[in-house]
Order: C-alpha cells, then structure tokens, then sequence
C-alpha cells in the first residue's frame, strides 16, 4: 500500500510538470507567432534600408501643403476673433470716418440756399391740395424736380458741418424726420393717384408740416451770417429776372445762384 500511494504522488508530479511545460510551449509560440506577423508586414525579399524608407514614408502623415494650410487657417481664424472683439459701433464710426475723409464737402454756403429753396417748394406744394381736385401726379413730380432732387445730399451736408460743430445728434435726427415725412408724402400721392380712399389730404398736409419743421430746426445750426446769406440768394432765385437788374445783385449771390 506504501509503494502503491508513493506510485501515486510521483504520477501527480509529472503530471503537474507536464501541464506547466505545455503553458510554456504555448507561450513562446505566441511570442514567436506575434514577432513572425510583426515583420511578415515586410517581403522577405525587401533589403533593412528599404525598410527604414517605407517606415519614413508611412510616417510622413502631413505633408508641407497640409501644414501651410493648417497655418493659414489658424491666422484666418484669429484675424476674425479680433475682428469680431471690436464693437459695432467702433467698426461703423471707422468705416464712416473713412469715407468723410474720402468724400470732400463743398462750403457750407453751397448747400443752405438749395436747402431753403426746397423747403420753400414744400411749402408750395401744400398750397396746391387746397383746391377741389389736386392732382397728385403732379405733386410727385414737384418733389422731384428742381432743388427739391438733390435735397436728400443737401441737407446730409449740413447736417455734417452741425456735426462738427457739435450739433450733430440733432441735426442727423432732423435728416432723417423729414426724409421720412417726405417718403411717406410721396405714398400718400401715390394712393391718392390711384383713387385710394385712405390716402387723405389731411395727412398729406401733416406731412408737409413734419417736413417744413424738420428743416427750420436743421437751419438753426448754420452760423447766422451764412444763414442770412443764403436767404438773400433764395429770395434772387425766387424773384423774377425782369423784376430784379442783374446790377443790384451782389457778386457772390450771383456765383452762388449760378452753382444752383
């Protein structure tokens, strides 16, 4: 019985020297089945340089263009955060003051008659609803004719003289009160062209009025003399030329009346 258990243990021994043995075998013919795909991914047939030139190629993932563009990309990008870091407000008044620089203003002195001529001529026009038919074609017309045609340039130019003289806000505000009256006048004859019941005299006069008033609050930020001086040649346009001899007219009215 002793020899028969000893039998026994020495069978278990071998048997545990086996199994362990077989781990290693399958061990190392993993290693050596991974190390033989590892270098399979080159022909047998291919020289170690070869090698290294196809591992430098493989590696070569970005090439010059691609960097460049990238670099291109990266500046676009941050010109347009600081673009885009600036306020609307700095951005409007720079492209703003560029084209004042750009666009050079004729003196103040050019612009006020044509400015009260126009005014004068709106006020006219209010004065042709008061009879029984009007004929708003023709109203539409009148403001586009005459001074009345480049009033839009004109009192954007004095509005930007106030500007520099610090009466700016007020006068850009008056610009655009009496283009807006002026705009919805012209609707209104339109409307009232085409036999529109809503577009009434009433409110075309209304207008008129916001217009007129927009414009004296404009010409209380010209200078007095320049003021005065454009009057006198508004008043020699208005009169007719055999009412008035062309010697009693002063010099500078007469250079003035022929730039109108």
């Amino acid at each position: 019985t002793h020899t028969h258990t000893h039998t026994l243990s020495l069978l278990s021994r071998r048997l545990r020297w086996g199994r362990r043995e077989k781990v290693g075998v399958m061990s190392s013919a993993t290693a050596k089945v991974n190390v033989v795909c590892l270098y399979s991914t080159f022909p047998r047939c291919v020289t170690s340089s070869k090698q290294k030139q196809a591992l430098r190629v493989r590696c070569a993932s970005f090439p010059p263009k691609r960097q460049e563009s990238s670099r291109r990309l990266v500046s676009i990008s941050l010109i347009l955060l600081q673009w885009l870091s600036i306020p609307k407000h700095s951005i409007a008044a720079s492209i703003f003051d560029k084209y004042v620089k750009r666009k050079k203003l004729d003196p103040l002195e050019a612009y006020v008659p044509a400015v009260i001529l126009t005014q004068l001529q709106i006020k006219d026009l209010g004065k042709t609803l008061e009879v029984d038919q009007p004929q708003y074609a023709a109203c539409r017309n009148i403001l586009r004719y005459g001074p009345a045609a480049s009033l839009r340039v004109n009192i954007r130019a004095v509005a930007q003289y106030a500007s520099d003289s610090g009466d700016g806000k007020t006068a850009f505000n008056n610009v655009d009160q009496c283009l807006r009256a002026l705009e919805e006048l012209d609707s209104l004859f339109l409307r009232a062209s085409r036999n529109d019941p809503g577009a009434s005299v009433k409110s075309m006069k209304a207008n008129i009025d916001i217009a007129v008033d927009a414009l004296d609050s404009l010409l209380r930020t010209v200078p007095f003399d320049v003021l005065e001086k454009g009057k006198a040649i508004a008043d020699a346009y208005r009169i007719p030329e055999e009412d008035v001899a062309p010697e009693n007219l002063d010099p500078e009215i007469k250079q003035l009346e022929s730039i109108l």
